[in-house]
């Protein structure tokens, strides 16, 4: 067993404890931060493997955009930052089904290959990549940045009670006279 066996070993360990975490906390913000530690080591994995751009997309896609939208979302909305109680529920049949889903997969590949060596294609370069990604994927692409915009506007408008509502106050009752709803003020 050589040292890149090793960290890949060390770094995988790090990103399923990482994982359990994230699916096991009753903090909602702490979640986010397990995720931006196993999405890291994931990005870890990818530079031991030589794979130095995805690794890199790792990072700047899932942990710098992804995770602090999530974060964002739930800093707008006014989620409960500490524990829930609403997150409080019985974690055995989950860990059932993930249990099963594991063994299930790995009695899978083990029948398949038993522990063959397989040959791998030629390693690709970012020019090739970038091809793939901009000739045959990129209206997915563009469709995603839409949806993840949208998602962003929804955040505000839910976050925002005020927007919308015409002549009504913050608790839908209608606002007394000489009161601007959307300043917050005297007219």
């Amino acid at each position: 067993m050589t040292g890149a066996d090793l960290l890949l070993l060390a770094l995988g360990a790090v990103a399923v404890g990482a994982g359990v975490l994230v699916v096991t906390t009753k903090h909602l913000v702490r979640a986010g931060l397990y995720l931006v530690v196993c999405l890291g080591a994931l990005a870890g994995d990818y530079l031991v493997l030589s794979a130095e751009l995805v690794a890199w997309v790792q990072v700047l896609i899932y942990v710098g955009a992804v995770v602090v939208l999530l974060l964002f979302a739930v800093m707008l909305t006014r989620a409960p930052i500490g524990a829930s109680d609403d997150l409080d529920r019985p974690g055995w049949p989950a860990a059932l089904i993930g249990g099963g889903a594991g063994l299930g997969l790995t009695v899978l590949l083990v029948d398949a290959y038993r522990w063959s060596t397989v040959a791998l294609p030629d390693a690709g370069t970012a020019e090739r990549l970038g091809e793939q990604i901009f000739a045959s994927w990129v209206l997915p692409f563009e469709v995603l940045s839409v949806l993840l915009l949208s998602a962003l506007v929804g955040a505000v408008v839910l976050s925002r009670p005020d927007i919308g509502r015409s002549g009504a106050g913050v608790d839908g009752t209608a606002a007394p006279d000489g009161v601007d709803v959307t300043s917050g003020g005297r007219r």
